[in-house]
């Protein structure tokens, strides 16, 4: 029904640059820790603390982590040594069992068709190997707030599986065992988002994996717990709160009208639709749906751009008469990145079939309007307890909420650039849509720095934003 139905997120690699530099200064204060004591650093958190970037968690993302840049800037106030548990010696990324790669490796962007795609080979980071020693860097990719604290994690999590004094081992307690006399602590990002990934729709209902929200009394608890006993006897550190993961370019990159139409296309899919339509009338005549929704649930094509046809839980069940809960897509509406290779495609190859126009688009395809405020509820509620723990404990505090927001509006003026959430070219976030570029990382970093020296009294140097790279190459030297 459509011929040659393919449209590019990637439209440009070229990379915009302002002429603001926000780092030159005159007459540099010496560098020192001033209230703080960062000779031994312990960073606990999750993918983010841990550098994973483009899909995978590799070495040279993991050197590029936020917490081993932040750990650079604090040698020359009197930080010690920082050790990062690097995954496997290349740059492949993810995990290989038996010779055969299980877990994704990271992704590069293919310049002949500006398409994201996996690098070739096997990653040497095996499923069953366990690193010896102790790691400052703490950042377990996948890790929500409660698993910080549960003691039987590792052999539910490849990553800190490898890394854990013991099976019964838990994050927070392998931290304090290093007796620490500073940590980051930047966690809750996947209290949310793993529900919000996979369109709002939970994908079990095991209170470990689950990708449910977390409900704001387990967070509470978690999170008081940690900041406590990470802040025991006086001891500093700096926390972060959340931003809304539905501004992230996961979200953000996909077009909810991401259907070219003739007008002919158009007319025959109304012919479709036409008795859908006739029953939502039957419906409000019956005083089961309003006028409002109605309106809502009613679909229309016409000549040029079309929002795509979702399938909207949060519709009053109409399957008494047969009607389905279908309705296309607004504005309000987010569609995940993975559905870019989804819409516009064929079921079974049949040409009548066509995946979010005449085969609305599964639940996990989209957030939802509703979905996205029951996201942006529950940060909210995270975000208050963070804030909460922050002043009670007397710590600094990384307000990362504003960060994104900024980004994802006027950008913000690092060094030369300009950096924005927009996917690839903005230069803040690697090709998975989620975790940050190498830049990003250097850009977080200075966050952390300027919440520490305004905290503690330090006089930390920042990252030059020019000496960090967007996108890695396909082969990383």
């Amino acid at each position: 029904m459509i011929k040659n139905f393919k449209w590019v997120v990637l439209v440009s690699l070229t990379f915009m640059a302002c002429t603001n530099d926000d780092t030159t200064t005159t007459g540099e204060a010496p560098v020192s820790a001033g209230t703080a004591d960062f000779s031994k650093y312990v960073a606990l958190g999750d993918s983010f603390a841990a550098g994973y970037s483009d899909g995978a968690l590799f070495k040279k993302g993991q050197e590029n982590s936020y917490p081993n840049l932040l750990a650079q800037q604090f040698a020359a106030a009197g930080g010690g040594v920082f050790s990062s548990p690097f995954m496997a010696p290349d740059n492949v990324g993810g995990f290989s069992s038996g010779g055969t790669q299980v877990v994704s490796q990271r992704l590069y962007l293919e310049t002949s068709n500006n398409t994201p795609t996996l690098v070739p080979g096997v990653s040497a980071n095996t499923l069953t190997e366990r690193l010896t020693g102790t790691f400052n860097n703490m950042g377990i990719p996948g890790a929500k707030s409660f698993h910080l604290l549960f003691n039987g994690y590792a052999p539910l999590n490849p990553y800190f599986k490898r890394m854990a004094s013991s099976t019964t081992a838990t994050v927070l307690g392998d931290a304090l065992a290093q007796n620490p006399t500073f940590f980051s602590l930047w966690i809750g990002g996947n209290d949310e988002l793993g529900y919000a990934t996979n369109g709002g729709v939970p994908t079990s209902q095991d209170a470990v994996n689950g990708n449910d929200l977390t409900p704001t009394a387990t967070f509470t608890s978690a999170y008081n717990t940690l900041a406590s006993q990470l802040a025991a006897n006086g001891r500093k550190g700096v926390v972060a709160n959340l931003p809304y993961v539905t501004a992230l370019p996961y979200f953000t990159a996909v077009p909810y009208n991401a259907v070219p139409l003739n007008a002919a296309t158009a007319t025959q899919l109304n012919s479709g639709y036409a008795q859908y339509n006739g029953g939502l009338a039957v419906a409000q005549s019956m005083g089961l749906i309003t006028a409002a929704e109605k309106t809502k649930r009613t679909i229309t094509f016409a000549a040029g751009q079309n929002a795509v046809v979702m399938i909207d839980s949060y519709l009053t069940n109409l399957s008494a008469l047969g009607l389905p809960s279908y309705r296309q897509a607004t504005s309000a509406d987010l569609l995940v990145l993975p559905s870019r290779s989804i819409i516009g495609t064929t079921v079974g190859g049949n040409p009548a079939q066509v995946n979010g126009v005449s085969v609305p688009l599964e639940d996990k395809w989209v957030l939802s309007a509703d979905e996205v405020a029951e996201v942006k509820a529950a940060t909210d509620s995270y975000n208050t307890v963070i804030q909460a723990a922050a002043t009670a404990n007397n710590l600094a505090f990384v307000d990362a909420k504003s960060v994104m927001d900024q980004l994802s509006t006027t950008g913000i003026n690092f060094n030369t650039y300009n950096m924005t959430s927009t996917y690839v070219t903005g230069g803040s976030f690697s090709l998975d849509g989620v975790h940050p570029s190498a830049r990003g990382y250097a850009l977080i970093t200075n966050l952390f720095i300027d919440a520490i020296n305004a905290k503690y009294g330090s006089t930390l140097k920042k990252k030059d934003g020019r000496d960090f790279q967007i996108l890695y190459p396909k082969v990383i030297n």
